[in-house]
């Protein structure tokens, strides 16, 4: 049934004509069908832009250092720049867009992400290519802040599993094309083009987006810019300390970070006290379902990011696989991720979240445990269908449990839920790049298989987790 559309709202909308007051259009209960199919597609673009993105550098980092004359370690920040400015800035973001609207968030994302493309493409330098990615980066944490809370107002409420399984499909296939891509890529032309083909498909999807995104009500609630500050700090050195501590850099460096972070994260929560929309949402968190969907969402990300960085260590060390080979080995994974996202939205319209997601996540975590009792010297068979399980398990969980985020939350903190919903991501991505790196420094060639045994924990104990929102939920 198509809800009628609430015209009576008034937003300051700062994309038309010199941010005169216009009639804008509140939506009550999702979008009707035609528009909600253009507002989908806008939204799409971002999150693969935004997931292609990553994968890509990751996959065409040796090549980037080497034409830029840059060392290993040093072309590195290619990488954490990126990944540094999304984490330290997705909170403040989405909850701007509480305040100012998600559909200002994104349109203003997707016109920094862009111009950042083309800045990183024109980059002639290492420096200059680190400061691309950190605007790409901050770009970045604006689409993918406030993308699950605009689905939210997208979809209608019987449709949300639907509408989250369809954007983790979209995820999926963005990090599914990134290595393929940047290989095609590297193999036709130069490094600047991996970041050059953002351009035209970000013109596109801001003009499309400023067409079909609906807007929403703004909060009554301000930012408080000094805890936004705060934030950034906290999260950019409790990274940067996560990272060197798995490098095992002596403790006069690391320590320091350790404090500062702390110091921050302390700063940050007593500035916030009393704010009835705190931008580290610990009101939120006071909600048994919404703290064990986070934590059941760190601990599978951190198993997802164990298993993918350590993996090819395993396949071309161990295995003498080429990169090529290991390229088309990982590839089940996310291959069965995009398969299974939309089956399990469905269902998570009509089951509890926590059944699926539990149920996910025991086979993921089985799955990883069939990988460590391979043969010694396994078939390209034998390793594709024990991947192929994992991708089955993560699927199966992802886009429920994005719903019990979103929907633990009420309507107007729906920026917040947003923001924890990629901020639980990358802290888990960040966790399990980190202990694999921690790994391989303390174990040598034996430390991928003990990587590839922490996240089949990290996994049994997300699927517990998941288990245990049937009881609150």
């Amino acid at each position: 049934m198509k809800t009628p559309v609430n015209t009576s709202t008034y937003a300051q909308d700062t994309m038309r004509g010199g941010g005169v007051r216009a009639p804008v259009e509140e939506v009550e209960d999702g979008l009707p069908e035609g528009p909600r199919t253009w507002a989908i597609i806008a939204l799409a673009l971002g999150v693969i832009m935004s997931a292609l993105d990553t994968a890509i550098a990751n996959t065409a980092l040796p090549a980037m250092a080497a034409q830029l004359h840059a060392t290993p370690a040093d072309s590195v920040w290619i990488v954490n720049a990126y990944q540094l400015a999304m984490v330290a800035t997705l909170l403040p973001v989405a909850a701007l867009g509480e305040t100012i609207g998600y559909r200002r968030i994104y349109l203003t994302g997707m016109v920094v992400f862009t111009l950042a493309s083309l800045e990183c493409a024109l980059s002639f330098s290492l420096p200059a290519l680190i400061v691309g990615r950190l605007f790409q980066g901050l770009g970045a944490a604006m689409l993918m802040g406030v993308n699950t809370a605009l689905l939210r107002t997208v979809y209608p409420a019987k449709l949300h599993g639907r509408g989250f399984g369809n954007n983790a499909l979209m995820v999926a296939i963005g990090f599914a094309l990134g290595p393929s891509l940047a290989s095609v890529i590297l193999a036709a032309s130069s490094w600047e083009w991996l970041f050059g083909i953002n351009v035209l498909p970000g013109v596109i999807a801001f003009f499309l987006a400023r067409k079909a995104l609906p807007y929403n009500k703004p909060a009554s609630h301000k930012v408080d810019l000094v805890a936004a500050l705060f934030n950034v700090g906290a999260f950019s050195m409790a990274v940067l300390a996560l990272g060197d501590a798995a490098h095992q850099v002596p403790l006069p460096k690391l320590l320091p970070e350790v404090l500062i972070a702390l110091a921050l994260f302390a700063l940050l929560l007593w500035r916030q006290r009393g704010h009835p929309a705190p931008l580290l949402p610990v009101d939120l968190f006071r909600r048994p379902l919404f703290a064990l969907s986070t934590l059941t969402s760190i601990c599978t990300f951190a198993a997802q990011a164990l298993a993918f960085v350590a993996l090819p260590f395993y396949f071309e060390s161990a295995l003498g696989r080429t990169p090529v080979e290991t390229g088309f080995l990982m590839t089940p994974w996310p291959v069965l991720v995009g398969v299974m996202a939309p089956v399990a939205g469905r269902l998570s319209d009509r089951y509890a979240p926590g059944l699926l997601g539990g149920i996910g996540l025991m086979i993921l975590s089985a799955g990883l445990v069939t990988l460590l009792r391979m043969p010694l010297a396994p078939t390209a068979v034998e390793i594709g269908w024990r991947m192929a399980l994992c991708g089955i398990g993560f699927g199966f969980f992802q886009a429920p449990n994005i719903k019990a985020i979103m929907g633990s939350a009420p309507p107007n903190r729906s920026g917040s839920a947003s923001g924890m919903v990629a901020t639980a991501r990358l802290i888990g991505q960040s966790t399990g790049a980190a202990l694999v790196a921690f790994c391989l420094t303390v174990s040598g060639q034996h430390g991928s298989w003990y990587a590839v045994a922490i996240a089949a924990a990290f996994a049994a104990v997300a699927s517990v987790a998941s288990f245990s929102r049937l009881a609150v939920g």
